[in-house]
């Protein structure tokens, strides 16, 4: 079980309790998710599972599609519906006009301030931490990119959105920073991510869905082999000799046909289909082993 598992999250689970029960669903410790998702959100969590654990590390940065639901009339303190009121109740009556020019601020590269009450680190502590227990917690702007915000429907004191961003990117934020720019306070009241780097909804299996494939020995349909991971990154296929030679983290070489020209990454794999290694360009037409599986 060397590769990711698309799991549908329920509302009400943190992502480490979906990690928990996959673990005991496949029976390995080796299981980590590629992006958190807060307790009140739904969707696409990718489990690694096994020795893809390694490549983690490729997807910090990946693209997410999200549709939310933001209520406008207060702010919490937790940016979501989750938390505490932070401003006074109001009942706005929405202008999608208004709204869609609002909207517009947070198009493209901005700079955005975390949640109080999120996984970022202050002074090697994690802000909910600090947060939880009343501290004041100031966390520095980091520059993320929304690639698309859509607004989809207005209705009373809801507009519900659909948002295409960078990983990193919290959408909490959004809302609470858009209820700000309209003056009446927001949050966010429903969140479903659809899309994780390459990983769809479509994909995704309930855990219920995947204690029944375990107890039929069909889990093996819900795996996402490593080979098909990191579809951006070339395949070059590899012979026994050059795979145990990979293995041993020497060099090997890719053709630029195979690999494309100017590839910084490829993906050495064997005649039968197996992720071999993750190669960095050392030369042209020359790889590094820096994952090996």
């Amino acid at each position: 079980m060397d590769g990711v598992i698309v799991v549908n999250k329920e509302e009400g689970w943190t992502s480490h309790d979906v990690v928990s029960k996959a673990r005991r669903i496949v029976g390995d410790r080796r299981v980590g998710h590629l992006g958190t998702l807060d307790p009140i959100a739904t969707g696409v969590l990718p489990l690694v599972i096994g020795r893809a654990t390694r490549l983690a590390r490729f997807y910090t940065r990946s693209d997410k599609i999200y549709e939310a639901r933001i209520r406008f009339g207060f702010s919490t303190d937790t940016y979501d519906r989750s938390g505490r009121p932070a401003s006074a109740h109001t009942e706005p009556l929405l202008d999608s006009g208004e709204l869609e020019r609002m909207l517009n601020n947070f198009r493209g590269e901005i700079m955005q301030t975390p949640p109080p009450v999120s996984a970022k680190k202050v002074d090697g502590v994690r802000a909910y931490t600090l947060a939880r227990k009343q501290m004041p917690v100031e966390l520095a702007p980091a520059a993320v990119q929304i690639h698309e915000l859509t607004l989809l429907e207005v209705q009373n004191a809801e507009a519900h959105i659909r948002a295409r961003c960078s990983g990193g990117t919290y959408l909490r934020s959004i809302a609470h920073d858009l209820g700000q720019s309209m003056g009446c306070g927001a949050h966010l009241a429903e969140l479903r991510r659809v899309a994780s780097g390459e990983f769809t909804i479509e994909q995704a299996h309930t855990i219920a869905d995947l204690q029944q494939l375990a107890q039929e020995s069909r889990l093996g349909e819900a795996l996402v082999p490593a080979a098909r991971m990191l579809p951006d990154f070339p395949t070059v296929f590899v012979e026994p000799l050059t795979a145990g030679q990979i293995r041993q983290g020497r060099n090997f070489p890719a053709s630029p046909f195979r690999a494309g020209q100017g590839s910084r990454y490829v993906k050495a794999v064997s005649s039968e289909g197996e992720l071999i290694a993750i190669g960095e360009a050392v030369l042209p037409s020359l790889y590094h082993p820096i994952v090996v599986l």
